[in-house]
C-alpha cells in the first residue's frame, strides 16, 4: 500500500514538472511592427500601425506578447497604449522612435503614454528621440501666459509591476520619463541625455507613486535628473549619475491644496558631476496644505563641483519677487533625514544650506560624515547655514559644522 502510495506521489510530481517546464518554454508571440506595416524611414507617421498592434497584442488571452521594433528609424506621432491587457506583455525596442520636430504636430500631453497596464516589460537597445531642440524655446510659460503646451517624451499612468531597462531618452520637448500613480515599477540600465540649457526636460519625474526603484542609470538634463512629488513613498535610488541637471529634487511642495507626505526614500551610492543642486528638498513658502516629509536616507554621494550639495530650500520662490513675509512660511514639515558620507567638492563656499520653515522647523536632522570641500572663487573652507533645524552631527565633517 506504501509503495502504490509512493509511485502515486511520484507520478504527480513528474506531472507537475513537466507542467512547470512547459510552462516555463513557451515563448510569447512576437508582433513585429516592420512586418505589420510600420516603415522605418523616419517620414511615415507610424501611429496607427503600432496602436493597432497593441490592441491585438495586448488582447491575446492565450499567452504573452512581445511588440518588437527592430532597427531603423520610425516616425510616431503621439500614441496611447492603454491595458488592462489580458496576459503580460512586452515593448522591446531595438530601433529609433522619432517625435515630430514641431509641437504642435503631438496632439496630447505625453508623446508615448502607456496607462492601465500591469505586468508589462519595455527594454531594448533602442532610443526615444524627441526633438526637442525646436521646442526649447518655446518653454517661457513662467513668463508668458499663452505659451503652448509641450509633450513629455513617455508616461506611465496607473501601471503596476512592470518595468523599463536599457532605453535611451534623447532630447525630450519637456520631461523625458513621467509616472503618476504607478506602483512596483523597476528603472535600470536607462540612458536620459538632454542639453544642460534645455528647459524643464526633468529626466524621472514622478507623484502619487509607491515602490519605484532605479539603479545604474545615467541622466543628463537641463533641469532636475529626478523629480520627486506630493504622495511619492518607499523609493529606492542606487548608482545613478547625475548631470548636467538639477540633482535629484523632492519638490516643490506644498503649493496646491490636497497634497500628500513624501517619506521612506533612499538614495545611496550616486554622483553628481557639474549640477546645480545635488541632495534637493524644496517647498514653497507659503504653503496651500499641510504635508509631512520623512525618513529620508542620503547615503555614500559623491559630489563633483556641484553648486550646491545639500540644500534644504523651505522659501523656494523660483520666479521672484516672492512674498512670503505676507503670506506666512512653509507649512511643510520637514523630519527624520540621515545624511551619511556625503564627500567632494562645492563651487559655492556655502556646502549645506538647510534653511527650514520658522512655522514648522526641520525635526531629527542627522549628518554624518560630511566631507565636502569649497572647489569655488571664494577663498576659504566649505560651510554651512543652518536655519530653524532640530538636529545633530557625528564623524568627520570638513564643512562647517552649523548644528550643536
Amino acid at each position: 500500500m506504501a509503495s502504490i502510495a509512493y509511485a502515486f506521489k511520484v507520478l504527480c510530481l513528474s506531472l507537475l514538472f513537466i507542467v512547470v517546464a512547459s510552462r516555463s518554454s513557451v515563448k510569447p508571440k512576437v508582433f513585429n511592427v516592420y512586418r505589420h506595416g510600420a516603415k522605418p524611414d523616419g517620414k511615415t507617421d507610424n501611429a496607427n500601425e503600432f496602436t493597432d498592434l497593441w490592441k491585438r497584442a495586448c488582447a491575446r488571452k492565450s499567452g504573452s506578447s512581445k511588440i518588437y521594433v527592430p532597427k531603423g528609424t520610425f516616425y510616431l506621432g503621439g500614441v496611447e497604449f492603454v491595458g488592462p491587457c489580458q496576459n503580460p506583455i512586452e515593448f522591446v525596442i531595438d530601433g529609433t522612435l522619432l517625435a515630430p520636430s514641431n509641437p504642435n504636430d503631438i496632439k496630447q500631453d505625453t508623446w508615448i503614454n502607456f496607462r492601465y497596464i500591469n505586468n508589462l516589460s519595455i527594454s531594448g537597445s533602442g532610443t526615444l528621440d524627441g526633438q526637442g531642440k525646436q521646442s526649447w524655446p518655446l518653454n517661457d510659460c513662467h513668463k508668458n501666459p499663452n505659451c503652448p503646451k509641450l509633450a513629455m517624451t513617455m508616461g506611465f499612468a496607473f501601471v503596476n509591476n512592470s518595468r523599463i531597462k536599457d532605453i535611451t531618452s534623447l532630447n525630450s520637448k519637456m520631461g523625458h520619463l513621467n509616472f503618476y500613480s504607478v506602483h512596483h515599477f523597476n528603472i535600470t540600465g536607462v540612458t536620459i541625455t538632454a542639453p544642460g540649457d534645455s528647459p524643464n526636460t526633468d529626466g524621472i519625474k514622478m507623484g502619487s507613486c509607491s515602490n519605484i526603484h532605479i539603479s545604474n542609470t545615467n541622466i543628463g538634463t537641463g533641469d532636475d535628473c529626478i523629480a520627486i512629488l506630493s504622495g511619492t513613498t518607499d523609493l529606492d535610488i542606487s548608482n545613478v549619475k547625475c548631470g548636467p541637471g538639477h540633482g535629484i529634487s523632492v519638490g516643490s511642495l506644498g503649493k496646491n491644496k490636497g497634497e500628500k507626505d513624501v517619506k521612506n526614500l533612499t538614495i545611496r551610492d550616486t554622483v553628481f558631476n557639474g549640477t546645480s543642486d545635488g541632495i534637493r528638498i524644496k517647498t514653497w513658502e507659503s504653503s496651500a496644505s499641510k504635508i509631512v516629509v520623512s525618513n529620508f536616507v542620503y547615503e555614500n554621494i559623491q559630489m563633483i563641483d556641484v553648486e550646491r550639495p545639500i540644500n534644504i530650500d523651505q522659501k523656494y520662490c523660483p520666479y521672484p519677487p516672492c512674498q512670503h513675509e505676507q503670506k506666512g512660511e512653509s507649512h511643510v514639515q520637514i523630519q527624520d533625514l540621515k545624511l551619511k558620507n556625503i564627500y567632494g567638492t562645492s563651487k559655492n563656499k556655502v556646502a549645506v544650506n538647510l534653511q527650514c520653515s520658522k512655522s514648522f522647523p526641520c525635526k531629527n536632522v542627522e549628518l554624518i560624515d560630511i566631507k565636502l570641500k569649497n572647489n569655488g572663487v571664494e577663498n576659504g573652507p566649505a560651510s554651512a547655514v543652518c536655519e530653524n533645524v532640530d538636529g545633530s552631527t557625528s564623524g568627520k565633517m570638513v564643512s562647517h559644522n552649523c548644528l550643536n
